[in-house]
């Protein structure tokens, strides 16, 4: 378990790290600029024009023929923006945000896709990356944003899409890059890409990073993190390849769980959106107590042979583990605030995780191209196994002394132990804190999944494509729920509840695509998802599909998603620009809710209709684009027969969102740029009260813009500047509708040396 003084350990070994980076970016910087001028360094010139479509063989088109909504993120995209984390990198795209780790979910990344939360649709390298998890991009060559039901494409899912992570592999060259990066609120960084070539088909590549800093705007949080990625590669160029990759990351951070609600104190006011009125710089955890470290460790092993253009077969094997272990404050879960002595105390709260996740999967790809006449095929078949080992337990944390409750604060003593108050609108996360933590037995699920599945794009001439997929999936869980009392700290007792089921869902992918032009398409689409009961939520659910009520002992069909697109993509100005533009209609139904009380259907149903509109590229030889508009309109159409929430939008689904990076080279040597992001008001959920009734939470609509800028010392050296929200803007990112909603960064620079040799 952490301790504050192994996160200060930790924290000097990353500032040695980066601090060996800045001295290894000067001396590289001092032999780059006395070398001769190199060509074009391979693996570093990708640019949003030139991004691959996602790499998977089941993307059986040309990203301009694929009849659905692709984003692809590109790393010049990542490295400009001076991305660190998957929400930082998805900013980029709109119509994605992300939850707050609660109602059962964890402190992680937890994206929602179309209104969807897609935490459990994250994928690296094509293969499902389940556990609770804080995700880098040090590692990655690009990412992948597919939205719309692709359970065709993916498995089982959510509905609203997934996100595919590709790893940067070896290359036949040789070149380091160096990045050192030093900024405002204790921000250090630094990493190195170094690849090396063997021979004449083979190649090794190292990246490492190292970093820690605070949260801007909320100094009390901490985060530091180091990464490894390290590949070899033989057989570059040949009809047989082989890959091998490993991966590692650690992260230890004081975790930030946001400000309270008002419904935290009914007498206080309410505020418009029910976030609690208190300055942005307010935290409620406790440094000598909350923590969160989470591990991951990954091997990947890419076997690719050729035998014809006709055939291509391709093997992707993965063996991963991950950890997400954490105690955290939550500020509205501590009971009502109360005024005492006229100052209102709150009584702190915690949520707490312990979440190992072991994963083996196999993925085999046959796939390749041939004519049946005048019909041209570009198809793929496989077959994917899988094994998830997922265990989940919440540590019993009790208070033995700490920050005193002032006198006549009721509920000072009660399961969580004596004292630990602080003052609502002035919390203080210096606050002294002793006490137990005790870890109960886990809760265990065996999750194993086979999946058969088979793309075909058929070709009629030059100007139509049929695209057609379907996949079968066998998926079933078996594990054992442990319910825990404690009494002062000590576990009393624990019961242990055998759960199992098993589902079979096939889902399928049509669309029908028309080119006007070599460069340019009109499409519609079809796609279903199947959500079993053991994802509705989101990730790591450790529930296999039984309800309460009549449904007690009932197993649950999986709820369904059905989309529907239609939609144009183009590459113009000889390719240096793509455009999209997609109209989409989403429903799931098949939802469990309660249709009288005590008594339960699958009968719920939720709709998502929109437009999106991508763009990606260069307008000019000069001038660089990256963004896009996404408009949702989200509606609960059927739920609870109190019909609470009906007719209201989904949680985290605003309707308009904005996202555009862009850059310009002034001269030959100097590039300015920045980004401009807008939300609009973003649902939370309805709430009661303690006065009875409901209101509404939600996090307010805000526009963030950030500053771009970039200085070429010599053909191999350049320094990047990067001002984050430069307004210093006060805004809600996100809130979970219950107790919680937690601040956007406030403004940040970096700058950032980098050396290419």
């Amino acid at each position: 378990m952490s301790t504050r003084r192994g996160i200060v350990a930790r924290k000097k070994h990353a500032l040695a790290f980066v601090a060996g980076v800045a001295g290894l970016s000067l001396g590289a910087a001092a032999r780059a600029e006395d070398a001769a001028a190199a060509p074009e360094v391979a693996g570093v010139d990708v640019t949003g024009a030139h991004a691959r479509g996602p790499d998977s063989p089941k993307f059986t088109a040309a990203l301009v023929d694929t009849p659905r909504s692709v984003t692809v993120i590109p790393r010049d995209v990542i490295e400009k923006t001076a991305a660190t984390s998957l929400t930082d990198i998805l900013r980029t795209s709109p119509g994605i945000t992300f939850g707050a780790g609660e109602g059962g979910q964890p402190l992680a990344d937890r994206p929602f896709i179309r209104g969807q939360s897609s935490g459990n649709n994250i994928f690296v390298d094509g293969v499902r990356d389940t556990g609770g998890q804080t995700r880098e991009v040090f590692a990655l060559e690009q990412v992948e944003v597919i939205k719309g039901a692709d359970s065709a494409y993916s498995g089982r899912g959510s509905g609203g899409g997934s996100i595919n992570l590709t790893s940067k592999r070896p290359r036949l060259d040789d070149f380091v890059n160096v990045q050192a990066s030093v900024g405002t609120d204790s921000y250090y960084r630094g990493v190195v890409d170094a690849n090396h070539q063997l021979g004449e088909t083979s190649a090794v590549r190292l990246n490492l990073m190292g970093m820690e800093n605070d949260s801007p705007g909320r100094d009390a949080a901490e985060f530091s993190r180091y990464g490894v990625l390290a590949g070899i590669a033989t057989g570059i160029g040949t009809p047989t390849r082989a890959t091998l990759l490993y991966y590692r990351l650690r992260t230890d951070d004081l975790p930030d769980y946001g400000v309270p609600l008002t419904r935290k104190a009914e007498a206080i006011p309410r505020t418009a959106s029910g976030v609690l009125p208190v300055p942005r710089d307010s935290f409620y955890g406790l440094k000598a107590r909350d923590y969160q470290e989470t591990h991951a460790d990954a091997v990947t092993l890419v076997a690719e042979h050729d035998v014809s253009e006709a055939l291509k077969l391709r093997n992707v094997f993965r063996a991963s583990k991950t950890l997400n272990d954490y105690i955290v404050t939550n500020p509205g879960d501590g009971g009502a605030a109360q005024l005492v002595g006229g100052e209102w105390w709150m009584k702190r709260g915690t949520k707490s995780r312990w979440n190992p996740t072991r994963t083996v999967a196999n993925l085999l790809d046959a796939y390749g191209k041939f004519d049946t006449g005048f019909i041209g095929h570009s198809y793929d078949v496989g077959l994917e196994l899988s094994r998830e080992q997922n265990r989940n337990a919440a540590y019993v944390v009790y208070t033995t002394a700490g920050a005193a409750c002032p006198a006549g604060f009721s509920g000072a003593s009660n399961s969580t132990g004596v004292g630990d108050c602080t003052r609502l609108f002035a919390p203080n996360p210096d606050d002294p804190w002793q006490g137990t933590i005790t870890r109960p037995t886990p809760s265990r699920n065996i999750t194993k999944t086979v999946g058969v599945y088979a793309f075909d794009t058929l070709s009629f001439g030059e100007k139509w494509l049929l695209n057609l997929g379907v996949r079968h999936d066998s998926y079933k869980v078996d594990g054992t729920d442990v319910g825990v009392t404690s009494a002062n700290g000590a576990i009393t007792g624990e019961t242990l509840t055998p759960r199992s089921g098993d589902w079979d869902f096939t889902n399928y992918q049509l669309g029908l695509v028309y080119k006007p032009t070599e460069q340019s398409s009109l499409y519609v689409s079809y796609g279903t998802t199947s959500t079993p009961p053991t994802i509705a939520a989101g990730d790591q659910n450790t529930g296999t599909g039984t309800g309460t009520g009549n449904l007690a002992n009932v197993l649950l069909d999986p709820e369904e998603v059905e989309s529907f697109e239609v939609g144009a993509k183009a590459s113009l100005l000889g390719e240096r620009l793509s455009t999209s533009i997609a109209y989409f209609d989403l429903t799931r139904k098949n939802a469990q809710i309660q249709i009288e009380p005590g008594v339960y259907a699958q009968a719920g149903e939720a709709t998502v209709k929109g437009v999106e509109i991508g763009v990606s590229g260069r307008v000019t030889q000069r001038w660089e684009v990256f963004g896009g508009y996404t408009y949702q309109d989200s509606e609960l159409v059927r739920g609870a027969y109190n019909v609470v929430g009906v007719g209201d939008p989904l949680a985290n689904t605003p309707k308009h969102s904005v996202s555009l990076f862009t850059t310009y080279e002034v001269t030959d040597a100097l590039s300015l740029g920045g980004g401009a992001y807008h939300v609009s008001k973003s649902f939370g959920g309805n709430q009661g009260g303690a006065g009875g009734g409901t209101y509404r939470v939600y996090a307010p609509a805000y526009w963030r813009f950030d500053l771009f800028a970039a200085y070429q010392v010599t053909d191999n050296v350049d320094l990047q500047l990067n001002i984050q929200n430069v307004t210093d803007k006060d805004y809600i990112v996100r809130t979970n509708g219950v107790h919680h909603a937690d601040y956007g960064p406030a403004r940040q620079a970096i700058l950032t040396l980098n050396v290419r040799y």
